[in-house]
């Protein structure tokens, strides 16, 4: 009767309704006889009488007010009080007593876990009644080719779920490969992240928008799933492929890596061979046909990533990446970016901030520079004044004002050097503390007039001296040099700030690399460009938007190893 009434959650044992319908008066006085407790339970309110006393009759008079043990709570109460807890904490607590562990398998308590922790909505005895995201989301969003008649066949049994076993046996499981990850797919790498998505785990492989639609929204696909087909047994299905559904498995190999494995490669094969597989995928990844690409060099780096990337069938290793952390002082908010890069499409770079220098870290790359290297730093202590608009279109008159603050750089790092080398003798200048007096020169100008509250603060962390925050207003009048190619000629026709920055270049296979001199435009607080002066390129970035979940760096020294990780790989 106790079992009922804690289950149930009608209050006091003896005031189940639903058993005293089942039986008759003679049943029901019997029942109300037997004892509420166990003897475990009275063995643990007995101590616990016993604690009291002894507490009382140390120092407490008789006015002393009475405990109350945790065992004499409702039903009701403690369910509460137990929905509250980490989930990790409830097999524990389930060892106390047979009371706590009776109760916990009250699925109100799983439910709410699974939704404070890992986001889960769906209701599991409506999902059936209602069609909610079973047949009309899932099906038809990853499987589109699933017909009715096989509709059973991929979705879990609902009706025989219990919110304990989703919480134990898939969320609590895999809860290390939540997050965001690069995978390593040699020079190429990759976005992909895994949500809690309904009832099910999914990876989803972000793609940048086709090439050169840079202020598209980013693509995905997913590659894999996880759910509980039956009771307490999770599985793990690939989605790679165009035929739906079908075996894989996923291994956890260390702290922040996993590796995922398609156990029936044959899914992957189309019917046409090869070369519908090819012209498939070029559709996919580039929106076009191979006769729509007219240059031969571009048509090489396309078929050579087919045949780099599709012979790893979905048999993959992970990384986890974090997204980096933002500072008020930032120049404006770090994040994913889409950036054009010639030839190779566009590539999903991250921007960060370090003091006073920021820096473009690859998470897609090509055979020059590979994903995990810095692909631009930008040195926020020297600011460039372009010249008028006329004067800007002279590829010649841009390079010399950039090559003077290069200069300018080296000057102040041998002055740094050789402060340090005299020690105490002479202070070396900071370097977060810009070089003043005449040694400064002309292209290092006060920035723009005006602007508004916003955008002031925005600019005040790139300033050139403490003592002048940098402004911005409308902006300035901004045009590519004649001479400089850009993949996108619908670019920004106006820019707040410039600085000067490096670019990293390389021969293929990442042979030669050697940094270059360039010029790193702020656009808005959503777009910036680079011009490469060595190459004679402009690269036209633009933020990704969509939302990552548990893809928080822990603490900032977590994001600076991740990148030197990512970086290391690939060096």
């Amino acid at each position: 009767m106790a079992v009922c009434a804690r289950l149930c959650g009608v209050g006091p044992s003896r005031g189940c309704r639903r058993r005293q319908q089942r039986r008759g008066p003679a049943e029901t006085a019997a029942a109300d006889s037997e004892p509420d407790t166990d003897p475990e339970e009275e063995r643990i309110e007995a101590g616990a009488a016993a604690l009291a006393g002894a507490g009382g009759g140390r120092g407490a008079g008789p006015s002393s007010p009475p405990r109350c043990s945790l065992l004499e709570l409702p039903p009701e109460l403690l369910v509460e009080i137990f929905a509250s807890l980490p989930g990790t904490d409830l097999p524990s607590l389930a060892q106390v007593c047979t009371k706590f562990r009776r109760i916990l398998h009250t699925d109100t308590i799983w439910r709410r876990r699974c939704r404070e922790e890992y986001g889960v909505c769906e209701n599991l005895r409506k999902l059936d009644i209602t069609g909610v995201s079973c047949r009309d989301v899932y099906a038809k969003r990853i499987n589109p080719r699933v017909k009715s008649g096989r509709f059973m066949k991929i979705l879990p049994d609902y009706e025989h779920m219990e919110y304990r076993d989703v919480y134990t046996c898939l969320l609590h499981r895999y809860r290390h490969i939540l997050g965001l990850w690069q995978p390593d797919i040699g020079p190429y790498g990759g976005l992909l992240n895994v949500v809690v998505d309904g009832l099910f785990i999914i990876g989803w492989m972000y793609l940048p928008p086709h090439d050169p639609h840079v202020d598209d929204p980013m693509r995905f696909k997913p590659l894999f799933r996880v759910h509980l087909m039956e009771r307490k047994s999770a599985t793990v299905e690939c989605m790679y492929g165009h035929r739906g559904p079908h075996n894989g498995h996923i291994q956890i190999v260390k702290k922040d890596e996993f590796s995922t494995k398609c156990n029936q490669t044959d899914h992957h094969r189309m019917s046409g061979g090869r070369q519908e597989e090819f012209r498939t995928w070029l559709r996919e990844e580039w929106g076009r046909t191979l006769e729509d690409i007219f240059h031969e060099h571009m048509q090489e780096l396309i078929l050579m990533k087919f045949i780099y990337t599709s012979q790893y069938d979905n048999c993959l290793t992970y990384r986890r990446i974090y997204l980096p952390p933002s500072h008020p002082d930032d120049l404006i908010r770090p994040g994913l970016f889409k950036g054009t890069y010639g030839s190779h499409g566009l590539e999903i770079v991250m921007l960060s901030f370090h003091g006073k220098r920021a820096r473009g870290t690859k998470i897609t790359g090509d055979p020059n520079i590979p994903a995990g290297q810095q692909t631009v730093e930008i040195d926020l202590m020297h600011r460039i004044q372009l010249p008028d608009v006329e004067s800007l279109r002279s590829f010649n008159e841009l390079s010399r004002i950039v090559l003077e603050v290069r200069e300018q750089v080296r000057q102040e790092q041998q002055q740094r050097e050789d402060g340090a080398e005299d020690g105490e003798g002479r202070a070396p200048q900071s370097p977060l503390e810009p070089q003043r007096g005449p040694a400064q020169p002309s292209v290092e100008l006060p920035a723009e007039k005006g602007g508004g509250p916003a955008d002031g603060e925005a600019a005040a962390a790139a300033a050139p001296a403490p003592e002048q925050p940098a402004q911005s207003g409308q902006g300035q009048p901004f045009v590519l040099p004649v001479g400089v190619s850009s993949r996108n000629e619908d670019y920004p026709r106006t820019c707040r700030m410039c600085f000067y920055g490096t670019g990293l270049i390389a021969g293929h296979g990442f042979t030669s690399p050697e940094r270059t001199p360039g010029v790193f435009i702020l656009f808005d607080e959503d777009r910036f460009g680079f011009i490469w002066l060595e190459l004679k390129s402009f690269s036209l970035y633009s933020r990704v938007r969509a939302t990552f979940r548990n893809a928080e760096a822990p603490s900032p020294q977590a994001f600076e190893e991740m990148l030197k990780n990512i970086q290391s790989l690939t060096s």
